[in-house]
């Protein structure tokens, strides 16, 4: 299994750093979860990743640690 760096960033408005990550984390509590992530590999190529909410929201819901791929 592949280690990947998953983020994602958005534009906030606000009067310290530490403000500005309080309100991305009150967004995320709060809202829907983002569906643009930038995904980068062991070998540092990035791709940028948009999800379909739907199929997202279906994969949510399903425990993928059973799986025995992820063993």
């Amino acid at each position: 299994m592949q280690t990947f760096t998953v983020t994602t960033t958005q534009q906030i408005q606000a009067d310290t750093a530490e403000e500005a990550a309080l309100l991305m984390y009150q967004q995320l509590a709060k809202g829907p979860p983002p569906v643009r992530y930038a995904v980068t590999d062991e070998a540092n190529v990035a791709t940028d990743q948009k999800l379909d909410r739907a199929t997202a929201d279906e994969f949510a819901l399903i425990d993928h640690t059973a799986d025995p791929g992820n063993w």
